[in-house]
Formats: structure tokens, sequence, C-alpha cells
């Protein structure tokens, strides 16, 4: 694995899961289109293609053990950068509120500019995402697939479903962001404690 992560950019490029991955990139345009001409089937079929595609990136990754750095990257930010274009597209076309969408991508928007400083400055190098930070993610891709399939399948109930969805969505968003915030204060704390009871090493302060 090591060694797939240090090959050539374009040698990781060819690898299958990224190939997969950024086939996933290309088809977002064209469904951010079918969405604005109200070509709901097909915009239910591109998401459910992309899904798939996710899917299969990873099976792909660990099947050929084609773990690549360009590939823990490219996979999360492809997801993040469909899931956003598809709250900025329904928002537009009125499926979303738009308060909904300024609390997600204030909550996006916060937690990249902390993460942005926290890596320039060399105090935190890795973030694992909170617990509601992956409901919230889980319930955002849940309830963008059920407003889309609302457009194609006759189900009852299904809008005040997504009604529901949205809500817990505002709630998560702004909760998650919290919770994340205080796992980095807690994890900045850490090296702090750790380095106190060393005090005749000058190396180890930075």
């Amino acid at each position: 694995m090591e060694a797939t992560g240090s090959m050539p950019i374009f040698t990781q490029l060819r690898a299958t899961p990224n190939l997969l991955t950024m086939l996933r990139l290309f088809v977002l345009p064209f469904l951010v289109i079918s969405i604005l001409d109200g070509r709901w089937r097909l915009a239910f079929a591109l998401i459910l293609f992309a899904g798939l595609s996710d899917g299969l990136d990873g099976l792909a990754a660990r099947t050929f053990h084609q773990h690549t750095t360009l590939g823990l990257y490219l996979d999360p930010i492809a997801d993040k950068l469909l899931l956003s274009t598809l709250f900025l597209v329904l928002t537009h076309v009125n499926q979303i509120p738009r308060y909904v969408t300024v609390l997600v991508f204030s909550r996006d928007l916060g937690i990249l500019v902390i993460a942005t400083l926290l890596f320039a400055t060399n105090t935190l190098r890795t973030f694992q995402p909170s617990l509601f930070g992956k409901l919230n993610t889980l319930i955002q891709i849940i309830a963008v697939v059920a407003i889309v399939g609302a457009h194609v399948f006759a189900i009852p109930h299904l809008p005040a479903i997504n009604g529901v969805l949205l809500r817990a969505i505002a709630v998560l968003a702004p909760l998650s962001a919290a919770q994340y915030a205080w796992i980095v204060i807690q994890r900045m704390a850490t090296p702090l404690e750790a380095s106190t009871p060393r005090p005749s090493t000058p190396s180890s302060s930075q």
C-alpha cells in the first residue's frame, strides 16, 4: 500500500478507484443540468450512478490493493462537491429551504477554515469525523435522494418525510460543528499535557 501511495501522480490517476471517482465528478454537471431542466428521472438515475460508483471505488481499492495518496484526498473531495452542489441546485429550484443550505454551508465553511489554520500552523494534522458529522452527512444523502425521488415515484407521505429530514439537517449541522470544535480543542490540549512533565528536553518543545 505504501508503494502505491508513492506512485507518480499520472500513474495514480490510472488506478481503477481514482478513475471511478473522476467519473463521478464527470457526471456532476449533467446532474445539475437535468435538475435545472426538470428531468427528474434522469437526475435520479445519475444520483444512483454516482452512489454506485462511490461504493465501487472503495471496493476496487480493497480488491486491487490500489490505495493511493491521490485517492485519499480525491474521494472525499468528490463526495463533498457532489453533495454541496446538489444542495445548491435543489435550493435554486425551491426544493430545499434556503436556511437549511445556509446552515449546511456555514458549518462546512467553518470546519474548512479551522482545519486550514490548524494545518498551516502545524497544530493538528489528522481529523476524524464526529458522530454528529457522520449522522448529518448520512441524512443529507438520504434527503437529497428522497427529494429527487419524490418527483419520480408516487410514494405516500414522502414530502412530509422530506420536511422532517430537512429539519433534522438544520439541527444536526450546528450540533456537528460544535462537536467537531470540542474534539479539536481536546486534541490540541493533549500534546501540551504530554509535554509538561519533560522540561529537561528542549527538543520536544515547539
